[in-house]
């Protein structure tokens, strides 16, 4: 998923999940930081390395692929954009490191899913829109897996998009190309993909590089061969997917805002319904970045002007913050719920006996043990800090 997304359509789920209008901001901020929290950004405010929650495709080119280099890559991708949908899934076939990456491929309304959103209950907005970025992902990039591997991401040309509605949906093959700073061409079906590449770890064939940014796209449906299916066609409706996420978003929202537990395959269709038709109209059209049109919407909802994304809007409350102090901090406490969401996750997967994501211990009863850089951050922090 892109901002238009991350950062418009879960301001307006957060509104209609019943948040204040600075809850909605706050929220909604760092359900978009999590696209943008890279070692880089990191490193420029002196921040725990370990609390990124993407590479730039920079740090992924220089990015080592020996085995210590593919545990940091998945750590990352699985926590916060691929997240496993079934860590015992069994293909039925292949051995078990085979196994261990096809238990990796993403997919909504998961026992991590699950995980995910009530280990954010009492920790605040920060957790909150992490947990959110994290739920949509696992409908737009279901099928994928966040770890390096072409016998799992590959594509081929059996790739097909499909246009119109009902009986006049037409079928048309789609093009990839290599060159990254060309726009998809929407009209003529022509879309940058990562370059194919023999090595099964090869960062080209990490999550849906191959499949390029048709699973961000909300109008984007389409047919094809995932390496993993064994020539089973999936198809993917994204405005569908993308309805679902929204929904389930809300209801998320409001089971973190209530006390309510949240269970998975459950949608806040009702609080919804009113804006369907004008979120529909959003999904469906096709262009590259819906943006303006959820920032019309949000400001529809709520009466009030909406803000673009500016990552640099708490930046100089953490900079300004002694150091022991700065864990108390909107940052800090947006560092804390992303090591807390990769500790999770990583522990969930070392516990079925893969190595992926390298060795972990677990987080609820261990808290950060291990991740040096961490120490210093979480020295003096208390479990009522934790939960304020």
């Amino acid at each position: 998923m892109q901002e238009d997304f991350h950062y418009y359509a879960t301001y307006c789920a957060a509104h209609l999940a019943g948040h204040t209008q600075q809850e909605c901001r706050e929220i909604s901020y760092c359900a978009q930081l999590v696209d943008w929290c890279s070692r880089t950004f990191l490193a420029s405010l002196g921040a725990p390395s370990s609390a990124a929650t993407t590479q730039l495709q920079l740090e992924l080119m220089e990015a080592r692929t020996d085995l210590l280099g593919l545990q940091d890559i998945t750590r990352i991708w699985s926590s916060f954009h691929f997240l496993p949908r079934d860590l015992h899934a069994d293909p039925g076939r292949g051995g078990r490191h085979y196994r261990h990456k096809y238990q990796l491929v993403c997919g909504p309304n998961g026992d991590l899913l699950k995980d995910t959103v009530e280990l954010a209950r009492g920790r605040g907005t920060q957790a909150v829109g992490l947990a959110m970025h994290v739920l949509a992902d696992t409908w737009a990039h279901q099928h994928f897996a966040g770890t390096p591997s072409l016998v799992i991401n590959n594509t081929n040309n059996h790739f097909f998009e499909l246009l119109g509605e009902g009986d006049s949906v037409r079928v048309r093959q789609v093009r990839f190309r290599h060159n990254p700073t060309a726009p998809d061409d929407l009209e003529n079906g022509l879309y940058a993909n990562s370059i194919y590449q023999q090595d099964e770890n090869s960062i080209m064939n990490l999550g849906h590089g191959r499949a390029g940014h048709l699973p961000d796209y909300s109008f984007a449906r389409y047919r094809y061969l995932p390496a993993w299916a064994d020539y089973e066609e999936v198809v993917k409706d994204n405005p569908s997917d993308y309805w679902n996420a929204f929904c389930q978003m809300v209801y998320a929202m409001r089971c973190l805002r209530t006390g309510e537990p949240f269970e998975t395959n459950r949608y806040a269709q009702d609080a919804v319904r009113p804006w369907e038709a004008d979120i529909r109209s959003v999904l469906g059209k096709r262009q590259l970045d819906s943006c303006d049109d959820w920032r019309q919407l949000g400001e529809r909802m709520t009466g009030v002007a909406l803000d673009p994304f500016d990552l640099a809007a708490y930046q100089q409350e953490y900079l300004d913050a002694a150091r022991s102090d700065r864990v108390g901090t909107f940052l800090g406490r947006f560092f804390v719920s992303a090591l807390a969401q990769k500790s999770m996750v990583t522990n969930r997967i070392f516990r079925t006996g893969s190595l992926l994501a390298g060795v972990s211990i677990e987080y609820e009863e261990k808290g950060f043990g291990g991740i040096k850089d961490y120490l210093l951050l979480v020295r003096r922090v208390s479990e009522e800090a934790l939960h304020e």
